[in-house]
């Protein structure tokens, strides 16, 4: 029969709050005082036990959104695990799907130690451990992507944003790794992911919240999910506030006021608003621009009336499989941005696509809006001829190309007379392009006349953004193009360079280091 113990969980607490620290921001180096779902949360983890008196609770998932003093929470628990409990040989291991990440979570676990006299005097601290004097147990940070642990023998498991893992490889293999123990715990604590049935982190959400509705039995899974239901109003404060614990605590209201802004005016941040603020799934599908908008700001475009014109380009070079895409972007009179692509492929790689997925090429080179070089690659001489023909007939001021992809043909073509900008594909370079791309497909101002095959490339981009909220293209979908969208955008950050337009509603990026502005 489960019971509660409000002494063991108690002590949990009372550690955190006695002995653990924010190590960050304005509160670093003070006190860590849980607020009451913190606490809460605890009381049933820690304080649940079974017949035999020991923890209930096996497993358990916590999906809260960014800001919500995940990273503290995680620090303090595995510290807890390590330091109160006391178990002879104990393994407490601080995983992740890189390096990168699993030492978030422990380089908190470390600086606690180091605040803290008490800590730091019963304990070794080494760059990847921390081991307890005298019980042979130690707290690890270890990553998916360092090799797999089969040696281990875990006694508890804190996997940070396992919405990250690739595979369920790691959470296996720890799992798997606590057959010996007579308590063990595993606790994912994550945000929302992309949408995929098959991940491991979308596998715990979806029984997680079976065992929240009662519509699984399962006294060993404790789910904590704050989140948005699908229908409400992203934009509601009372949503905000259900789906972000710490909301006006670690939250500002005026930083999620910010955000919902952004969300409004510009689609990739919706999506990432939904996704990392929110606590919702989100479809990487529709994480750009939706294609009904896209189409919507197809405008026309004639050459004739574009002959002579100024305008700046973008340049992205192809390895043997890909585009290689030049794409020329014209500022008109009516503040609107005529997109004119020119976009190159080998006649391999035609056929290989042709017989990968059905001749989705094919139609894009019967529309003329595809130039198939002949042989095994891309013929650069064919893309260096046909830039000297558009050159010839249009006022190119500067061609924006990617630094690390540069060849023989860039310095060709500055021999030709045409000025080459290095561009680089990054968040600092790519941000504030993206974001009045965004911005100007919203106003109908971005016309590309409905080229077919720019337009599939445009429904396969997929966004990234990092903690400062900049944003670039993820090439994760590997075989859906987009080397044409990336040279639009390069050619509009080039254009944003020189000549100073910015159409987004906020001015941060010049705040922010960023290249354009």
């Amino acid at each position: 029969m489960m019971h509660h113990d409000e002494t063991k969980s108690n002590k949990i607490i009372n550690f955190i709050e006695r002995v653990c620290t924010h190590v960050k921001g304005d509160l670093a180096g003070q006190p860590f005082v849980l607020e009451q779902w913190q606490k809460d949360y605890i009381h049933k983890l820690f304080g649940t036990m079974n017949a035999s008196g020991q923890r209930q609770y096996r497993t358990s998932y916590v999906q809260i959104p960014r800001k919500n003093g995940k990273s503290n929470l995680s620090a303090a628990i595995a510290l807890a695990l390590l330091f109160v409990e006391k178990e002879q040989g104990a393994e407490i291991y601080c995983c992740a799907s890189s390096r990168d990440q699993a030492k978030i979570v422990f380089e908190v676990c470390k600086q606690m130690v180091r605040n803290s006299a008490i800590l730091t005097k019963n304990c070794r601290t080494y760059q990847n451990s921390i081991v307890l004097n005298g019980t042979n147990s130690f707290l690890k940070a270890v990553a998916a992507d360092a090799g797999l642990l089969h040696g281990a023998n875990a006694s508890a498991v804190i996997y940070d944003e396992l919405h990250t893992a690739k595979n369920r490889e790691l959470w296996d293999v720890m799992a798997t790794s606590m057959g010996a123990r007579s308590q063990p715990l595993m606790i994912a604590i994550t945000t929302a992911g992309v949408f995929d049935t098959n991940s491991i982190c979308h596998e715990l959400y979806s029984y997680g919240k079976k065992v929240d509705e009662g519509v699984i039995d399962d006294n060993t899974f404790l789910p904590l999910i704050y989140e948005a239901d699908p229908d409400d109003d992203i934009h509601d404060v009372e949503v905000w506030k259900k789906a972000n614990p710490n909301f006006g605590i670690s939250i500002k209201p005026e930083y999620f006021e910010k955000m919902a802004r952004e969300a409004k005016t510009l689609p990739s941040s919706e999506i990432a608003f939904r996704q990392l603020h929110l606590n919702q799934w989100v479809n990487s599908l529709a994480s750009w621009i939706a294609d009904d908008e896209w189409m919507q700001s197809a405008g026309h475009i004639d050459l004739e009336q574009l002959r002579g014109r100024k305008c700046y380009a973008g340049l992205d070079l192809a390895a043997t499989e890909d585009v290689t895409a030049f794409v020329m972007a014209f500022p008109m009179d009516d503040e609107s941005i005529k997109i004119v692509p020119r976009l190159f492929v080998s006649e391999a790689a035609v056929e290989r696509r042709r017989n990968q997925t059905g001749g989705s090429y094919d139609k894009f080179v019967t529309a003329g809006e595809l130039i198939v070089t002949e042989g095994n690659s891309t013929d650069y001489a064919v893309i260096e001829r046909t830039i000297k023909e558009c050159a010839e007939i249009f006022d190119i001021q500067s061609v924006a190309y990617d630094r690390w992809n540069s060849n023989s043909l860039v310095q060709k073509l500055t021999e030709d007379g045409i000025t080459m900008d290095p561009f680089g594909q990054g968040f600092i370079s790519m941000t504030a392009p993206i974001k009045n791309a965004e911005v100007l497909v919203k106003k109908r101002l971005l016309h590309h006349g409905g080229h077919g095959m720019l337009r599939w490339m445009a429904a396969n981009v997929v966004t990234k953004k990092d903690d400062a909220e900049n944003v670039k293209f993820s090439k994760a979908k590997a075989g859906d193009k987009i080397d044409g969208i990336i040279a639009m955008i390069m050619a509009i950050g080039e254009m944003m360079t020189m000549e100073g337009k910015d159409v987004t509603s906020t001015s941060t990026y010049e705040t922010q280091g960023i290249r354009m502005l």
